[in-house]
C-alpha cells in the first residue's frame, strides 16, 4: 500500500525554519500596526525604516480603500546590506551559517485590510508552488526573488559594476520587483505595499516583547526543536519561542500541530502588541521600533499613520488566516512541487477579498480572471483572537 502524498510530503520535508519566517515577518508588520505612540515616534520610524522602489509608479491599486500587502519573509542569512548576520545571531537562531540559505522568500503572505475596518484576512501561499516567474519559466514561488536577483547582478558584473553595495541594492529592488509581480499574476489582485523581513526579525521582536505567553496542554521535550516545556501557561523568551514553534517530533499531528503552535504564538504577540502598556513603556517602545528599523523593508511612500488608523484592528489579533490549497505534489526539474490550480486561487482570493473594491483580477496573459461566483468555498481560516492564549498540545 502507497503512502499517501501528504505523509510523504512530511517525510521530504521538515522546514523547520518556514514557520519562523512566518511568525518573523507576520509579527513585524504587526508592530507597525500598533505603533501609534505619538508623531515624534513615527517620524522617527518612518525616517530610519529601509525602503524599496520595487513596487513601482504604475503598479495596480485597490479602490474603495482596502489595501492589500504582500509580506516577504526572506530566507537569507544576511541582513539588509548583504552583510553576514553576528554569530551569536546565527547560533540562536539555529539556522546555520550564513553561507545556507540564499534569497528565496520561503514566506509569502498577503494580508487584505478591509476599509470599514472589519476582520483582516491573510492568505498563505505554500512557498513550493509551481507558477509561472516572468522571464523565468515555470518554477517554484520562492526562487522569483533569488533568480532575478541572481541575473541582475551577473548583467551588472558583465557591464563592470564591481562595487558590492551597489550590486546588492541593484540585485535586491529587482528581486523584490520580480516576487511582486509573481505573485500578483497569480493571485490576480492588486498589490498595494509590501515589506520584507529576515531570519532574525523574529529573534528580535519576541526579546522586544520581553517574551511571550503560550499555553501548553502537556508537557514536551525535543532535542531537534530544543523544545523543552511543562504543562501550562509559561511566558518564553525569543530563543524558547524559536523552539515552541519549530516543534514537530513528539506531535501527533506532526506538521498541523505546529502550525497550531504558530497561531498560538502570533495570537499571545499581537494581544501583547495590543495591551495597554506595551506602548506605555518608553523601554519596550524604543526596542520594537529598533525592530522595525534594523529588520524591515517596505515600499517608499507608505503613509504608515494613515495604515496604522485604517488597521487597527490588526494589532489585535482581529485576523483570519488561510492557507490557499495545492492540488496534488510532483517532481519538477528534479525537486519537490506543489501542482496548484491558478484559476481556483484567483477565485478563491478574489471572493474573500470582496473584489467590488480593487481594480479586476487579470490573467499574466491579460484577460479577467474567472468571476468569482463559482469558486468553489475556500477553507475555513483558523481565526486568531488577541483575546486570549488557546492552549495547543
Amino acid at each position: 500500500m502507497s503512502r499517501s502524498p501528504i505523509n510523504r510530503r512530511r517525510r521530504k520535508r521538515s522546514g523547520p525554519m518556514r514557520l519562523v519566517r512566518a511568525l518573523a515577518l507576520a509579527a513585524v508588520v504587526l508592530v507597525l500596526c500598533a505603533l501609534a505612540g505619538g508623531w515624534y515616534l513615527y517620524r522617527d520610524l518612518a525616517g530610519s525604516i529601509g525602503t524599496s522602489h520595487a513596487l513601482g509608479d504604475n503598479a495596480p491599486k485597490s479602490v474603495g480603500g482596502d489595501t492589500n500587502i504582500l509580506l516577504m519573509g526572506l530566507d537569507s542569512r544576511k541582513d539588509q546590506n548583504g552583510d553576514d548576520l553576528p554569530p551569536e545571531v546565527l547560533d540562536k537562531l539555529h539556522a546555520g551559517s550564513s553561507d545556507i540559505g540564499g534569497y528565496n522568500t520561503n514566506t509569502l503572505i498577503l494580508l487584505h485590510v478591509p476599509a470599514d475596518g472589519s476582520k483582516a484576512k491573510a492568505f498563505s501561499v505554500p512557498r513550493d508552488d509551481l507558477v509561472d516567474i516572468p522571464g523565468h519559466g515555470q518554477d517554484k514561488i520562492k526562487k522569483a526573488y533569488g533568480l532575478e536577483k541572481a541575473r541582475t547582478e551577473e548583467k551588472l558584473a558583465a557591464q563592470g559594476v564591481t562595487d558590492r553595495g551597489k550590486l546588492e541594492t541593484a540585485g535586491r529592488e529587482a528581486g523584490r520587483r520580480a516576487e511582486i509581480e509573481t505573485v500578483r499574476n497569480f493571485l490576480g489582485v492588486p498589490i498595494d505595499h509590501f515589506a520584507e523581513v529576515n531570519l532574525a526579525g523574529f529573534y528580535h521582536l519576541a526579546d522586544a516583547l520581553d517574551g511571550v505567553t503560550v499555553c501548553l496542554k502537556h508537557p514536551v521535550k525535543d532535542k531537534y526543536s530544543g523544545a523543552d516545556f511543562p504543562a501550562g501557561k509559561q511566558t518564553l523568551n525569543g530563543q524558547q519561542s524559536l523552539a515552541f514553534v519549530r516543534q514537530r517530533h513528539g506531535l501527533d499531528g506532526g506538521d498541523l500541530d505546529r502550525t497550531r503552535r504558530q497561531q498560538a504564538f502570533l495570537a499571545s504577540a499581537t494581544q501583547k502588541l495590543a495591551s495597554a502598556g506595551t506602548f506605555t513603556d518608553p523601554v519596550r517602545l524604543l526596542n520594537l521600533l529598533n525592530v522595525a528599523k534594523q529588520d524591515l523593508v517596505t515600499d517608499k511612500g507608505w503613509d504608515l499613520m494613515s495604515f496604522l488608523k485604517q488597521a487597527k484592528n490588526v494589532s489585535g489579533g482581529n485576523v483570519a488566516f488561510a492557507t490557499l490549497p495545492i492540488e496534488r505534489f510532483a517532481k519538477h526539474r528534479g525537486e519537490d512541487v506543489n501542482i496548484v490550480d491558478p484559476v481556483k486561487i484567483k477565485q478563491i482570493v478574489a471572493e474573500q477579498t470582496n473584489p467590488v473594491h480593487s481594480t479586476p483580477p487579470t490573467t499574466p496573459g491579460g484577460s479577467p480572471a474567472p468571476a468569482p461566483s463559482k469558486a468553489p468555498p475556500a477553507p475555513s481560516p483558523p481565526v486568531i483572537d488577541g483575546g486570549g492564549i488557546p492552549c495547543v498540545d
